[in-house]
C-alpha cells in the first residue's frame, strides 16, 4: 500500500506520494485539496496523511475504506 502526504507549501496544498517531490495535485485551500484527494484516490489503494499548515499530521485516511485496519469513523 502506498503512502501519500497532503501538505501546505508555498501558499498552496499539495498531494505527494511518500518519497517523491512530484505533485499529484495542488489546490489553494485545504478543503479543496481534501476534496480533490478523495477524487484522486477513488481508484487507488493507499494511506493519506493530512498535515496541518504547521506540518503536524492531523488525520489519516485509507483508500478504499474497506482496507482500513481500524473500524473507526473518519
Amino acid at each position: 500500500m502506498d503512502n501519500f502526504h497532503l501538505t501546505k507549501s508555498g501558499g498552496n496544498w499539495h498531494l505527494r506520494r511518500e518519497g517523491s517531490e512530484k505533485d499529484l495535485l495542488e489546490a489553494p485551500t485545504k478543503e479543496e485539496a481534501v476534496h480533490k484527494t478523495q477524487e484522486y484516490m477513488s481508484d487507488k489503494r493507499g494511506s493519506v496523511k493530512i498535515h496541518s499548515s504547521e506540518g503536524q499530521i492531523t488525520d489519516e485516511r485509507t483508500y478504499p475504506r474497506s482496507i482500513d485496519p481500524r473500524r473507526s469513523k473518519g
